[in-house]
């Protein structure tokens, strides 16, 4: 009888210890596993970022990259001679360019790389393509005078996006825009170009004199209205439609003669502005 008790005994000893063993293999196998569970969580996440940070916002960047092939096409037909289609090309990208925008902020697909890609755009077609429109419209003719007041104009465009990039503000413009700057050059070459025979030589300097300044509004420290702040959601009187409708049936009588003037008056807007307030403080200062 004892025998056999020390058998069960040992018996019940031995499972005793093969159960423990058991246990404790458990316990040191399942934090590895959760370990690698976690590195498996942690790796799908980095992934999901990596890709999520690789991805670009569709259909502003479509948009964005339509105007940059308008900028483009306004470069080469510049170069072949074909002036006209040229100025079209740069008035496609205008609209463009404002389209991307209001698309990315009504859609909340703004992001850093559509800014930079939009800012790269806007060189090309606001930056290059009026540079060169306007050279091949007449004043390369006038020899080193054309292209560096040319070059002056691009120039100042490249430094105007680049100080857009860091201190950009939608209820105002420090300085001329270049899609305004771009438009307006655009529109006197397409007024001039309407006249047959070659560009006399007071017009082509008349017009790099423009070119010039237009550049240089570009870089000056002027305040300019901001067209971001028109909200087109909001209710307006009947009287502002019938006004839009007037000035529609107004720019068909002479489009490029109404542009021009249309651009005139918002590039001298800001100097004329800080002008007014100069004089306005020179006769309010108390004298002595």
């Amino acid at each position: 009888m004892k025998g056999r008790q020390k058998i069960t005994r040992l018996r019940e000893v031995g499972k005793d210890f093969v159960r423990r063993h058991k246990a404790q293999q458990t316990n040191t196998e399942t934090p590895v596993l959760n370990d690698m569970a976690t590195d498996e969580q942690k790796d799908a996440g980095l992934d999901q970022g990596n890709r999520s940070r690789r991805a670009i916002y569709l259909l502003p960047n479509i948009i964005t990259s339509a105007a940059l092939f308008a900028g483009f096409y306004a470069i080469v037909a510049a170069m072949q001679g074909n002036i006209q289609a040229s100025v079209f090309a740069i008035f496609i990208a205008m609209a463009l360019d404002t389209a991307d925008g209001r698309v990315a902020r009504i859609t909340q697909t703004e992001s850093e790389f559509g800014a930079e890609f939009d800012s790269l755009s806007d060189m090309v077609a606001f930056g290059v393509a009026p540079a060169l429109v306007v050279f091949s419209s007449g004043v390369g003719d006038l020899g080193q005078i054309g292209w560096v007041v040319t070059f002056i104009y691009m120039a100042c465009a490249a430094l105007r996006l680049a100080r857009f990039n860091t201190h950009s503000d939608d209820t105002h413009f420090t300085g001329l825009a270049s899609p305004a700057a771009a438009g307006l050059l655009t529109s006197a070459v397409w007024l001039l170009s309407s006249s047959s025979g070659a560009m006399p030589l007071s017009v082509a300097l008349s017009l790099a004199l423009l070119t010039a300044c237009v550049g240089l509004l570009m870089v000056s420290n002027f305040v300019y209205y901001s067209p971001k702040r028109i909200n087109l959601r909001e209710r307006i009187p009947f009287l502002s439609l019938v006004l839009v409708t007037l000035g529609f049936a107004i720019l068909l009588v002479d489009p490029p003669l109404v542009l021009l003037l249309i651009g005139v008056a918002y590039a001298a807007s800001a100097p004329a502005r800080a002008m007014a307030k100069l004089i306005s403080k020179k006769i309010n200062k108390p004298t002595a």
